[in-house]
């Protein structure tokens, strides 16, 4: 059972520029104190072609955590053009916002978002060399698509002696148990 539920993300400063920082009003609740910290990471796929033009625009370590409810804003600059490839910069792609306990990512926000020039004139006429002053970045926050992972907590690693025993154990019983690795598919409650 994950001991850490994410509650609500709110998409703050939506619709924005596309040289705008992203920003994520997180909200997760954790069942019991927890040993280690949380790390978070907003991930940036410049590419549907490849994921050598991903961009982890920042990863933040939130902690120590404290059963209850808790919320936080997470901020990161905008990706680096210069490392999309010129024709990804414009139309659909996704931000991604995972959370890792000790290592391993229990939890997936994905949301597709839409890069496109504010001018009808740029859309349908787009300059020869992408004008980044000009798009206007829109994440779609209607449907966001959240996935779980199980993964080995504080008392699973308690029980199995170490982490490593805890991951092979883990990895073991998701290859042999009917579960999948993704545990769920859903939205998330309130996505303003």
């Amino acid at each position: 059972m994950a001991k850490v539920q994410v509650t609500k993300v709110t998409v703050l400063d939506n619709p924005s520029s596309f040289l705008n920082p992203f920003q994520f009003e997180i909200t997760f609740e954790s069942i019991e104190d927890l040993q280690d910290d949380l790390e978070w990471k907003i991930i940036y796929v410049g590419s549907a072609e490849s994921k050598d033009h991903d961009q982890v625009l920042d990863s933040v370590l939130v902690g120590p955590i404290k059963a209850g409810q808790l919320m936080f804003v997470f901020k990161a600059d905008a990706p680096d053009p210069s490392l999309i490839p010129q024709g990804d910069i414009l139309g659909v792609t996704v931000v991604l916002l995972t959370c890792s306990y000790l290592g391993s990512e229990f939890v997936r926000v994905g949301y597709y978002l839409n890069n496109e020039y504010l001018d009808p004139d740029m859309r349908e006429n787009p300059p020869a060399t992408v004008n980044l002053q000009e798009i206007q970045r829109n994440i779609l926050t209607s449907n966001p698509r959240v996935t779980r992972f199980k993964i080995c907590w504080d008392d699973d690693q308690a029980a199995k002696g170490s982490a490593s025993a805890c991951a092979t154990t883990c990895a073991a019983s998701m290859a042999t148990d009917d579960a999948p690795v993704v545990v769920s598919d859903e939205q998330l409650m309130d996505q303003s």
